[in-house]
């Protein structure tokens, strides 16, 4: 598989692969894999299970890696099934958790990190929601201050413009 040469704006990946799997003879070496054994022919069983590819944003990278992360990749991984729709992890964590797919440890650790990510990211923003709100009331205080230093000044030159007119007044 090649990287895209674009970046994905929305992280779809259209990208499908599909793993055939054939039982070979004993002491069967590389050499002895030939196209031909993939032919579904009678009384040949061709296993085949369709992979489409999730991508996963990565985490900020930790100031101490955690053994369970060392030998894992979040960048991307693949899941079974051939119509499965991969738009979110919310996707990704019910394909795991389907009766009819055995689940291994990996399965589950994948989704309690992917489960642990949706949540960070909605905390994360609903605290941007909060601090935007704060900033624009900040901003709506600080117009508001402003229009008052206006009547401030406009009240001071009208009293200088009356101790002016007092003052030439003999």
């Amino acid at each position: 598989m090649q990287a895209p040469k674009d970046a994905l704006a929305d992280m779809q990946c259209k990208d499908k692969f599909l793993i055939q799997s054939v039982v070979a003879p004993n002491g069967a070496t590389m050499k002895d894999v030939t196209a031909e054994m993939f032919n579904k022919e009678d009384g040949k069983v061709v296993g085949e299970f369709k992979l489409r590819v999730v991508f996963i944003p990565a985490n900020p990278p930790s100031p101490v890696p955690e053994e369970s992360e060392e030998g894992s990749s979040p960048r991307a991984s693949a899941v079974e099934g051939a119509n499965q729709s991969a738009s979110s992890p919310d996707v990704v964590a019910r394909s795991l958790m389907e009766p009819t797919e055995k689940s291994s440890a990996g399965a589950w650790s994948l989704m309690s990190k992917l489960i642990e990510e949706k949540a960070s990211a909605i905390q994360q923003n609903e605290k941007l929601r909060q601090e935007l709100e704060l900033m624009r009331r900040e901003i709506g205080k600080r117009r508001g201050g402003g229009s008052i230093s206006v009547v401030l000044v406009v009240l001071v030159g009208l009293l200088g413009l009356l101790a002016g007119y007092l003052m030439k007044k003999p």
